[in-house]
């Protein structure tokens, strides 16, 4: 922590609360023995959070989240950089959490969220981190905000009661813990329902805020929606009459079983709201305006009740009322977008072929799309700043730090012209160059980089039992020496219809696994975007079908090389890849040596009922296992790996946690009991205060220790 220490000097009037506040937790000076990466430096790592370019284009402010393992807590702290990397310098350094920032007043100064005064609530303070000044006193937590555009007015985001409590029926029984439920979605990732999310709009006049509104009063419902949405689900018009929100206008049963959310406008004179996107029966979400106010863009699916349907850029002619399907001519999902400052294109984010990649669509030609970078990484948020494109990027082997992509006046290639060559390999070592000059501005880590060194990722093109073409990432040890035989790891995506693309974990780090001297093998299989929209479905309704062999297929193949230890295979994942071990333990013929399941499906009868979001397993099941003349329903629940414990064989180890209402923790309990019953070698982690992730540091770590030293039991 003496490295954040040092830096007191930047931000004036904060020291006074540090000291009231407690020991500030700042970037780690640690230091790496064997140069190979630790859970501890993984802990270590500064997380770079949110970015904002200035109003002028010339400066930049975004946020890194810091941990500290002894105090098990994290703190956020707000950085500000020129436009070009240089005179970085960190502007709050306190114990209190400062995040969100947003250039304000003409770009003087910076208003963000800090839970300074008891609760979070907005701040405003100088580019230099002096002047702090607290702009809001709201009642509860302030949980995002955004500014009109004339600064006029504040739209936040805060809870409101939804459900009446116990004690509200029964006033008496004021200390009683029972939970009276009539309805579903009574809990909902990792909390019990009794809140919702409500759009907030209030005067602003420079200094505070006064005749709060909520927009919408008295209804049950969640804008922006649970358990992820935030700010991003809400926009303001450029002209500041209206605001557009994303909300799922249904409660109970019916929200347990839809995905119908929908783009309402907000009309700040009349108080009305009209929903532009009724005729859409998915998810429609992520409304934005374009700078000169003609249109309004958000991502969409189709179909009700699919949460993993291709996400799709339309836009809206607000003159008109016309509606287009922008991205049509993309073969895969838009993941986040913003409108260039001309108001005649849009940027936008997506996975192809294992990477996330920058792409521009021009209104006029939305069926040439251009490709703005390429490369063994990911890119993840975007903003426009000046003529430049700021961008957090981040791959296998690097953690997020933030980018710059230049010269935008240039045409970007068609879309996916540099794909790899399916009967090619391609690899960290040997890179296609980007498109554009490229500038790394942060370098947030790089005192950690410095002291490890990482394995080479390589990219492979497997055939599957059905003669397509499988993209498999092999992640190498370092100093790797294709004379030595090695264990090697079978990874198991969850989803089951995420990407497994360049990502940076902090659990399921690729580079840790390398440097305990593991081969990782991590097959794109059946499910995952980025291949087009039949081999993405090709999971629903056939957990147990082709997906499964896909996996066998990479590892087989893989296993043919004579650096892979046959004799030392492993299996693990957690989510669906949890589910895939369970299955797998009964099904890989004596491939695998050790299994590790985290927050896995394992009796899909009891997940059917379990699970809060019932459109998920209507989907993916392909409905409910009573009904007996359901087809797909039938395969699936025949499939269930509880059905196949009498052919377990192999040691397990069962990890979850105890706050996870996806996927609740009994299924790991009962996994982990079969297992013993059957004599079979088990350990069964588990951790009553972490969610489908694991959030603290010390859980982060115990996590990496258990992990390691089963693997190393069996395989080594």
């Amino acid at each position: 922590m003496s490295a954040a220490m040092t830096l007191a000097s930047c931000v004036g009037a904060t020291q006074e609360a540090t000291q009231e506040a407690g020991e500030v937790i700042g970037r780690s000076d640690i230091r790496i023995e064997n140069g190979r990466m630790t859970p501890e430096a993984l802990w270590a790592m500064g997380r770079i959070g949110s970015v904002t370019p200035s109003p002028d284009g010339k400066q930049i402010a975004y946020t890194v989240s810091y941990y500290s393992v002894p105090q098990n807590k994290s703190n956020t702290e707000i950085f500000v950089m020129n436009a070009d990397g240089t005179n970085n310098r960190q502007v709050t350094l306190s114990s209190w959490n400062e995040n969100q920032p947003v250039w304000i007043k003409g770009g003087k100064k910076l208003a963000f969220l800090c839970n300074e005064s008891g609760t979070s609530q907005v701040w405003e303070m100088s580019l230099d981190g002096t002047g702090r000044r607290q702009l809001t006193r709201y009642e509860g937590n302030i949980e995002g905000f955004a500014f009109s555009p004339d600064e006029k007015r504040l739209l936040f985001i805060a809870q409101v009661k939804t459900v009446k409590s116990t004690k509200d029926k029964y006033p008496d029984l004021d200390k009683a813990s029972g939970i009276i439920v009539s309805d579903l979605m009574y809990k909902h990732w990792d909390e019990w329902t009794t809140t919702a999310p409500h759009p907030f709009v209030a005067d602003f006049d420079g200094a505070g805020i006064s005749n709060v509104k909520d927009i919408l009063e008295g209804e049950p419902y969640e804008s922006p929606m649970k358990p992820f949405g935030g700010i991003e689900q809400l926009a303001w018009s450029p002209d500041g009459k209206e605001i557009a929100y994303t909300c799922r206008k249904k409660t109970g049963l019916e929200y347990a079983l839809s995905t119908n959310s929908d783009i309402y406008i907000y009309n700040m004179e009349s108080g009305a709201s009209r929903n532009i996107t009724e005729d859409n029966k998915g998810y429609d979400t992520n409304p934005q305006y374009s700078p000169d106010g003609r249109y309004i863009a958000w991502q969409s699916m189709e179909r009700d009740g699919y949460e993993s349907d291709l996400n799709r850029l339309f836009i809206m002619n607000l003159e008109t009322g016309e509606k287009s399907f922008l991205s049509q001519a993309f073969p895969s999902n838009v993941d986040g977008f913003i409108w260039n400052n001309d108001s005649k294109s849009i940027y936008f984010t997506g996975v192809w072929h294992g990477t996330s990649q920058i792409y521009h669509i021009d209104l006029a030609e939305p069926r040439q799309i251009g490709q703005v970078t390429r490369g063994l990484h990911d890119y993840a948020s975007i903003a426009l700043c000046g003529n430049s494109l700021i961008a957090t990027r981040h791959s296998m082997s690097q953690a997020d730090e933030i980018y710059a992509v230049e010269e935008l006046d240039s045409k970007p290639i068609p879309a996916c012209a540099s794909l790899p060559n399916p009967h090619q390999t391609y690899s960290s070592t040997n890179n296609v160059e980007d498109v554009f000059p490229i500038k790394q501005l942060t370098t947030e880590n790089q005192s950690i980089y410095a002291q490890i060194e990482t394995g080479r990722v390589e990219g492979r093109w497997i055939k599957t039992t059905d003669g397509k073409d499988m993209l498999t990432w092999i992640i190498y040890p370092p100093q790797f020496d294709p004379k030595k035989k090695y264990p090697t790891l079978l990874y198991c995506e969850g989803g089951p219809q995420s990407p497994l693309s360049q990502f940076w974990s902090y659990r399921w780090n690729f580079q840790m696994m390398a440097a305990n001297d593991y081969i990782v093998v991590a097959p794109c299989r059946r499910g995952m975007p980025g291949f087009g929209t039949e081999w993405n479905e090709a999971i629903s309704g056939d957990y147990g079908g082709q997906c499964m062999k896909d996996l066998l297929t990479a590892i087989d193949e893989v296993s043919k090389e004579p650096f892979v230890d046959k004799e030392h295979l492993g299996c693990v994942g957690a989510s669906f890849g949890g589910f895939t071990v369970y299955w797998m333990a009964g099904h890989h013929d004596k491939r695998f040596k050790a299994f590790i399941a985290h927050d896995g499906i394992f009796n899909m009868e009891m997940q059917y009922l379990e699970t809060e979001e019932k459109w998920f397993a209507n989907w993916d099941m392909g409905g409910a296992y009573w009904e007996k003349n359901n087809a797909t329903a039938q395969r699936t629940f025949a499939n269930s790996p509880h059905r196949f414990v009498d052919k377990w064989d192999t040691p397990i180890l069962c990890i979850h946690g105890e706050k996870d209402y996806r996927i609740l923790a009994n299924q790991a309990m009962a996994a982990f009991d079969a297992a013993k019953l059957r004599g079979i070698p088990a350990e069964l982690l588990i951790f009553p205060d972490e969610n489908h992730w694991v959030l603290q540091p010390q859980n982060g770590v115990l996590w990496q220790r258990t992990f390691f030293e089963w693997l190393e039991k069996w395989l080594k």
